[in-house]
């Protein structure tokens, strides 16, 4: 709420959208926190939609640039693809809530500048370089627009012998550790399910353009900021990036389990699997307890974490060969009112059909253009006095072009009609 308020004390020499939203007054409880920030995406695949999506979820006006024709390359990345659309379902994952338009970065220098002039924000994620070939790089959009602020997210960033490489979510995976440190015990490097990477990256970029609009607050002034995924997974390394550089402990794969607590890991059932972790020896002794094997606890092997971690093997073959005797559900059972914390390890669809989930509504359907009503999963933060939601579904191509070119840039018909029989938009 303050920076909305505050924002109006940018002196007006700053032709951004301060104005849109400064004339909009105080902002009443329950309106978005950003409401009336106006963001041009340039943004494709993952890492940089994710962000946007973000900030689309929190109000902002997002703007996704497509290139005419075929648009973002996540929109092909089927099957499945939705229903009477040619759009896939994963180009839904990060796209919601915002507007598609359509034009040709080779001829169109002159409506990105009449954009950049209305937005607070640019988001791109192209190759260092490619877009100043186009003049749309930071040095060029601030002088039409010196409080824009300028995220570029990249690879390897705008500095280093890895500069120009090309981004992708398995290589910085790679690269970075994450997939080294990733796979059972005594098996090969494993990806991770989902392109963590990208969304940490995303996550990153959304909480440094926050940042930038704070400090653009006071001095008026918009800044590039460089996101990498490279920097982005080696930070996630966290305590295995720091046992390494503090203690010259090279990290291993441990599967599902922890390299610095035990038990905390997932252990085979009849039916499944479970995880449970024991962080305590208070956590441990209760595990104990609800196992009839209250003496292990007492067991000089085991009585500090630090020893079980000496002792790992000896006390997981233990576990392994108790609850084997059981289903998942049963011992969930047994664990109902554990202080220690344990979960079933859930497929997909059970995910989906968990009470919890289904109690919190954490799944919204929305009305689809082409396709009927379609789900996504909405945001998992949750304001008290202020709306963060899924309000439309990921914008067909081009969808919005005429709207937008008419309604921000104030195009005429005629001037949009020249524009599409040209091929500078779609």
């Amino acid at each position: 709420m303050l920076l909305l308020v505050r924002k109006c004390r940018i002196p007006a020499r700053f032709p951004c959208a301060v104005k849109s939203y400064c004339s909009q007054g105080t902002p009443e409880i329950g309106s978005f926190p950003l409401r009336g920030i106006r963001i041009l995406d340039l943004t494709r695949i993952v890492a940089g939609p994710y962000c946007t999506m973000i900030l689309a979820d929190l109000g902002a006006d997002v703007i996704k640039v497509e290139k005419p024709g075929s648009g973002d390359e996540s929109r092909h990345w089927g099957p499945p693809f939705l229903a009477n659309s040619p759009d896939s379902v994963y180009f839904m994952a990060s796209n919601r809530n915002k507007r598609s338009v359509c034009i040709d970065m080779k001829l169109g220098r002159s409506i990105f500048e009449d954009l950049a002039r209305k937005c607070d924000v640019l988001v791109e994620n192209y190759v260092p370089g490619k877009l100043k070939k186009f003049g749309l790089d930071y040095d060029s959009l601030k002088k039409v627009n010196e409080g824009l602020i300028y995220c570029s997210i990249t690879g390897y960033g705008s500095r280093g012998p890895y500069a120009s490489r090309p981004g992708f979510d398995v290589i910085a995976a790679s690269e970075g550790g994450l997939c080294h440190i990733t796979g059972a015990e005594d098996g090969a490097p494993a990806k991770v399910g989902v392109p963590m990477t990208d969304i940490a990256t995303g996550l990153y970029a959304h909480g440094a353009i926050l940042a930038a609009l704070l400090a653009r607050r006071d001095s008026g002034r918009g800044q590039k900021i460089d996101v990498d995924l490279f920097s982005t997974q080696i930070s996630c390394l966290i305590n295995v990036g720091g046992n390494f550089l503090n203690a010259g402990i090279e990290a291993k794969r441990w599967g599902t389990a922890h390299s610095s607590i035990v038990p905390y890991q997932a252990f085979k059932t009849t039916s499944g699997y479970l995880t449970l972790g024991a962080g305590s020896d208070a956590h441990f002794k209760s595990l104990c307890s609800l196992l009839n094997i209250p003496e292990i606890a007492e067991n000089p092997k085991f009585l500090t974490n630090t020893l079980r971690v000496q002792h790992r093997r000896e006390l997981i073959d233990l576990l392994e060969g108790i609850l084997s005797q059981k289903s998942t559900s049963d011992w969930m059972k047994v664990f109902s009112n554990a202080p220690f914390p344990v979960a079933p390890i859930n497929s997909i669809r059970e995910v989906f059909e968990d009470e919890h989930v289904k109690a919190i509504n954490l799944v919204k359907t929305v009305s689809h253009p082409a396709s009927g009503s379609v789900k996504v999963v909405g945001p998992p933060v949750v304001f008290s006095d202020a709306q963060n939601s899924v309000r439309t579904p990921p914008p067909t191509l081009g969808q919005h072009t005429d709207e937008v070119l008419a309604e921000i840039l104030g195009y005429s018909p005629k001037e949009i009609e020249d524009l599409k029989l040209k091929k500078v938009i779609q």
